[in-house]
């Protein structure tokens, strides 16, 4: 392909992704897979030059572009090489006019980035929500590490985590086909540390979707003890059997709950956890730097019955705790609505529990709990709490 054919194919692909955010579709991911499998024709070379144009022009668009080609235009104005292939040519986008204009730049949709400003996140650190992110592994210390893998990785800031540049293809290594290693970012594997989960205990994942933290949570207990993983997605929750079953997680149990009738589901454990795990869905503004066209789908009412339901697991959580017992919550998000006030409100509405100090090797003191962010601590971007029952 030419240049020139790229940029076209790039805002072709952009006119999918940008329809599917307003409809609340497919991911950019899931559509550029699709898009590249039925023109099996475009070289790997090709594929890349045309993914790294396509993630360019999201990341460089605050709010949801008018079209692909606005959403070209706008990356085209901070690399100069691009504004040149808009030449007409055969397979090439037409000549730019002089009166066209490009999407707007920005970290995000205005009402959204007057959220994070308003929760401490602007400037650099706003802006290192749409960098790229490493690709970081933990090591399954059930299955005795992973000392033979193909290259070394950096160590970073969790006891079991290495870090490997992005597209390193982990996926057909040896170590990861066997279950000795994981893909899961720092931060996710620091939020399962908080939990302080032991051998013997009995916990609970309620948020366990397909199970990434469950499989962490394992091998902190050694494969002893009880581990319920619960969610009320079937699909997603019935991808942790073959997961585990690879990692050699044997003391997993899964539950399908019912959405709103989730604390019958649970009876025979209310009271008697010693450690739940609430890992709740949010607005993923932490994960931006993996899923950058996420921000164009946020509107205030989805954020609204978020925390709502947020507020609703932690309540049903708090009725799992045996006395003593603690309960960690956790958030992808680095809006104070999805984390320091939500944590605030939870303790309001229960009398008696208290926030308890964390002591991760990551971090910064935030409200009642932690926060980590992509710019100071180079993980995606989380809010951690933890709460001891009376």
């Amino acid at each position: 392909m030419t240049p020139a054919a790229r940029v076209q194919s790039a805002i072709e692909l952009l006119d999918l992704i940008i329809a599917a955010a307003r409809a609340q579709g497919a991911s950019a991911d899931r559509i550029t897979a699709d898009w590249f499998k039925q023109r099996r024709y475009m070289g790997s070379g090709d594929r890349r030059a045309v993914r790294e144009l396509v993630y360019g022009a999201i990341r460089a668009c605050g709010e949801v572009p008018e079209s692909g080609r606005a959403a070209m235009l706008r990356l085209a104005e901070t690399d100069p090489v691009i504004a040149p292939l808009f030449d007409g040519s055969r397979h090439g986008p037409a000549p730019i006019e002089p009166a066209e204009r490009a999407a707007e730049a920005g970290i995000a949709p205005g009402w959204l980035g007057q959220r994070l400003a308003q929760s401490g996140i602007g400037g650099a650190e706003a802006a290192a929500l749409l960098g790229r992110a490493p690709l970081d592994l933990r090591v399954n210390t059930l299955k005795g590490g992973a000392a033979d893998l193909p290259q070394a990785g950096e160590p970073t800031q969790a006891p079991d985590a290495l870090r490997f540049a992005p597209g390193t293809p982990v996926e057909q290594w040896d170590a990861y086909q066997s279950g000795r290693i994981e893909v899961q970012d720092t931060g996710s594997q620091l939020c399962c540390l908080a939990l302080g989960a032991e051998p013997g205990d009995t916990v609970v994942d309620l948020c366990a979707g397909a199970g990434g933290k469950t499989l962490a949570l394992a091998a902190a207990m050694h494969g002893r003890g009880r581990l319920i993983a619960s969610d009320t997605d079937r699909a997603r929750l019935s991808r942790l059997g073959p997961r585990a079953e690879r990692a050699g997680a044997m003391n997993i149990e899964t539950r399908l709950l019912d959405p709103g009738r989730e604390t019958e589901a649970l009876a025979d454990i209310a009271g008697k956890c010693d450690a739940v795990l609430v890992d709740a869905p949010c607005s993923g503004t932490g994960t931006w730097r993996r899923n950058p066209e996420a921000r164009w789908r946020l509107s205030e009412p989805e954020l609204a019955r978020l925390t709502a339901l947020q507020a609703r697991l932690l309540d049903l959580a708090a009725g799992l705790v045996r006395p003593g017992g603690r309960l960690v919550y956790v958030t992808c998000s680095l809006l104070d609505a999805e984390g320091a006030s939500q944590a605030d409100a939870f303790l309001a509405r229960h009398p008696g529990w208290t926030a308890l100090s964390l002591h991760l090797p990551a971090g910064t003191p935030h409200g009642t709990g932690i926060r980590l962010t992509p710019l100071a601590d180079a993980t995606d971007g989380f809010f951690i709490a933890c709460f001891g029952s009376p």
